[in-house]
């Protein structure tokens, strides 16, 4: 398929027809593509970011108001459950998303299509144009159509939120606070790999890598637990 094909196909798919179809075309653009493309066209990692907080905002409203006796913790597990890397890319598959983000050559060749950080970050950029185009009453229902009906506060122990697990530790002390820090990002575009320490003050207490941003402050956070005795 050419790219106004796949987004034709996509908007079938997702049941929601774009005003602005400019949005979509950003949204499906990887900065592979972008970066090959002759017409100076933008990656969709602004809309990433974006479709971050609209997704956050939407799976929080809805699990606030579906478990009112929960308690914080446990909604912020379930939430992280919910809105992590394996989850998105597992929604993604459901509207064959992978099959319909633009990718440069060398990211095509080397099987973009079926990597998790691709195509979940395409996911939240998705999230991000359907947002600008059609608001929060458009963007709600598409997001809450790949929660499961049957979501109860167990799942959220099917990721482990070593993030939250480590806030968590850190706030019996008030006067303490953490910090991610990037310290190095190598490689090509297709096979990225991060390098994230996690300071206690200005204390570097974990370090971890991984091929996302995400999953390497998760394994900094992890080896912070370790090295604290809280995790094996």
């Amino acid at each position: 398929m050419n790219e106004k094909e796949k987004m034709e196909s996509l908007q079938k798919l997702i049941g929601y027809r774009f005003k602005n179809e400019d949005l979509l075309y950003e949204a499906l653009s990887h900065s592979s593509f972008a970066n090959e493309s002759k017409k100076n066209r933008r990656s969709n990692e602004r809309l990433e970011f974006l479709g971050d907080s609209v997704l956050s905002i939407v799976v929080s409203d809805h699990i606030f108001k579906h478990f009112k006796h929960i308690p914080e913790g446990e909604l912020t597990k379930l939430r992280a459950s919910l809105v992590c890397e394996s989850a998105l890319f597992e929604f993604s598959k459901r509207i064959r998303l992978g099959e319909h983000i633009f990718l440069g050559k060398g990211e095509e060749n080397t099987g973009g299509r079926n990597r998790p950080s691709i195509v979940s970050d395409a996911f939240e950029a998705v999230i991000a144009a359907i947002y600008l185009d059609g608001g929060m009453e458009a963007v709600r229902p598409y997001v809450l159509s790949f929660i499961p009906k049957d979501i109860t506060p167990a799942g959220g122990k099917s990721f482990h939120d070593y993030k939250t697990e480590l806030q968590e530790v850190i706030q019996r002390n008030p006067e303490e606070h953490i910090e991610y820090f990037l310290i190095n990002e190598e490689g090509p575009d297709h096979n990225k790999t991060f390098t994230v320490q996690v300071k206690l003050n200005s204390n570097v207490i974990g370090q971890g890598t991984g091929h996302s941003k995400k999953s390497a402050e998760q394994a900094a956070a992890c080896e912070a637990l370790r090295l604290m005795g809280l995790e094996k």
